[in-house]
């Protein structure tokens, strides 16, 4: 039955159905008042209805229960940056946005990276904007903030694509308070440059 529960809310959490999977996640609670599991589910919807006070209340749960539960703390790190109700909204991560294809799509680090604040408001699966201006090319939010570089052999190749009227698409891969990966991919290629590999195999992130 609590494994019945756990699917349910797991698709619940699929589709942004965050109010039906707080219900979900408290009924498995109301058995098993330690499911970790369960507790880290809820504190994600929590968070996604913008009620962080809870969200972290459930965290430190998680983390009196299992001290090193890894979701738990990463999602406690994210969150402890934030001090209005509302702040935290996230996107659900399709897993056929990140389908590689060779020549046309990267998956790299980020360098240099911006405020931790602004990491923290950032999830797998949102869209980020190229940003080819300056010497290096930067990843910028939605709403145009610094969230760090490419790595200079990257930046510098798809650069020059670019002027050469080649379009590109990032989304964030992972994130952690520390790392950020995004994955780029070729979204149009222009005839002058037709042959030419975005993102060749031997071509290493540095």
């Amino acid at each position: 039955m609590d494994d019945d529960l756990a699917q349910k809310a797991i698709a619940e959490a699929l589709v942004c159905g965050w109010k039906k999977a707080i219900e979900l996640n408290k009924q498995i609670l109301n058995k098993d008042p330690e499911n970790v599991d369960a507790l880290n589910r809820l504190a994600r919807a929590y968070a996604e209805t913008g009620n962080i006070k809870k969200a972290k209340c459930t965290s430190k749960e998680v983390l009196s229960i299992d001290p090193f539960n890894k979701i738990a703390q990463k999602c406690f790190l994210r969150w402890k940056n934030f001090k209005k109700e509302g702040e935290f909204f996230s996107h659900p991560a399709v897993a056929s946005m990140f389908i590689e294809e060779p020549g046309k799509t990267k998956i790299t680090p980020l360098l240099n990276l911006g405020s931790c604040k602004l990491l923290a408001n950032l999830d797998a699966g949102d869209e980020v904007i190229i940003n080819p201006q300056g010497q290096s090319v930067s990843i910028l939010s939605p709403d145009g903030k610094y969230i760090g570089r490419l790595p200079d052999n990257i930046g510098a190749r798809i650069k020059n694509l670019i002027k050469g009227g080649n379009i590109y698409q990032a989304i964030i891969k992972s994130i952690d308070s520390d790392t950020v990966q995004v994955f780029l991919r070729e979204v149009k290629c222009t005839l002058k440059q037709h042959g030419v590999l975005s993102f060749p195999p031997d071509v290493k992130t540095f």
